[in-house]
């Protein structure tokens, strides 16, 4: 059954062109594999044009056919070369926006990036008559915010308060989602969004740059993690969050609606207890214990990027991952193997 649904996926994508944006990063990357090995064009888009090449030997070396991939300069913060990029274009995927590991003073500086680029991006694409848009919006969007005692069960209806006990980077996944669906109102345009909204993104790197959450690894392995706050990850392998971008391109389940793409949820603790297990070398580097919430707290008062945090501890929600599942049409891949091959990457790269 995957076999015909597969031919039938190359034959629909056959000739059709995909505006990528954020191709240089961790998901973008695997986003242009997956696209060529499905048999579509991709353009995709490049804040800094020097890395054209190394994008492309990445892409490469994981499976993807260049013959199909070319580049264009695009950046979220001007309108240069936009609708140039939509010329031609069947459908955008649109990955790029802003992520910091420690939290701006400023948070207008992560916020308005990345709503401002996917009012340029969607727009655009709405102008140019593309047939749909997929657009990479988070969790964060929907679970955050609600403190230990939240509902404990979450769906695709639910969202996070961008006014509420949120940190910066919470506040432009939800604001930059909710700007996409006023642009791309369901019944107001031609061109169709569907959104897909993923957890913490594990899995092998195509490069020597970590990510963001590479670098949460790359802290366990250099010790820097000696305890464990409360926080649960809802996570998700990257080559599977890849082909549920790629089957929502064209899935009818898929427009207007969001669907969430994780498939389980560990705490720190529970990813450190992996990591010693499947690198016994490094289980001295690794978070000792379970720090009490109250540590965190006091701690937090001395550290601003805990301190956005905090009311995250404990809250453990189980998320609806039916239609995610249906979107990606097999079982997922475990999310214990997604750790363990972030950190083979790392460790083969010399990152560690």
């Amino acid at each position: 059954m995957n076999h015909y649904r597969k031919i039938g996926n190359i034959l629909e994508s056959a000739m059709k062109m995909v505006l990528l944006t954020g191709i240089t990063g961790f998901l973008g990357g695997h986003l242009a594999v997956a696209l060529l090995r499905a048999g579509y064009k991709v353009r995709g888009s490049l804040r800094t044009p020097s890395r054209r090449d190394a994008t492309a030997q990445a892409i490469e070396a994981a499976g993807g056919n260049i013959s199909n991939l070319e580049f264009v300069e695009l950046d979220l913060t001007k309108d240069a070369g936009w609708n140039e990029a939509c010329t031609g274009v069947d459908y955008l995927m649109h990955a790029a926006s802003p992520f910091v590991t420690s939290m701006p003073k400023d948070k207008a500086t992560l916020i308005n990036p990345a709503v401002e680029g996917t009012q340029r991006a969607l727009s655009t694409a709405r102008n140019a008559g593309v047939t749909r848009v997929v657009l990479t919006s988070s969790i964060a969007a929907i679970v955050p915010g609600r403190g230990k005692a939240g509902p404990p069960h979450l769906d695709a209806s639910d969202w996070s308060d961008p006014d509420g006990h949120v940190n910066a980077y919470v506040e432009s996944k939800i604001r930059a989602e909710k700007r996409a669906w006023d642009i791309l109102q369901p019944g107001t345009t031609t061109t169709e969004l569907a959104v897909i909204n993923p957890g913490f993104i594990v899995g092998p790197l195509l490069d020597s740059d970590p990510g963001t959450s590479g670098a949460l690894f790359q802290r366990f392995f250099r010790g820097e993690v000696p305890m464990a706050p409360q926080l649960y990850l809802h996570s998700v392998d990257v080559r599977d969050l890849a082909n549920m971008h790629v089957a929502a391109l064209t899935a009818p389940a898929a427009s207007g609606t969001r669907t969430i793409a994780s498939f389980g949820a560990y705490s720190i603790m529970d990813m450190a207890e992996c990591l010693k297990k499947a690198f016994p070398a490094y289980r001295e580097k690794m978070p000792k214990f379970q720090a009490p919430d109250w540590l965190i707290r006091l701690y937090a008062l001395v550290d601003a990027d805990v301190r956005a945090n905090v009311r995250e501890l404990g809250y453990n929600p189980s998320l609806d991952e039916a239609p995610g599942r249906a979107l990606l049409g097999r079982p997922p891949i475990p999310i214990t193997d997604g750790y363990i091959a972030t950190a083979q990457s790392l460790i083969e790269r010399n990152l560690v």
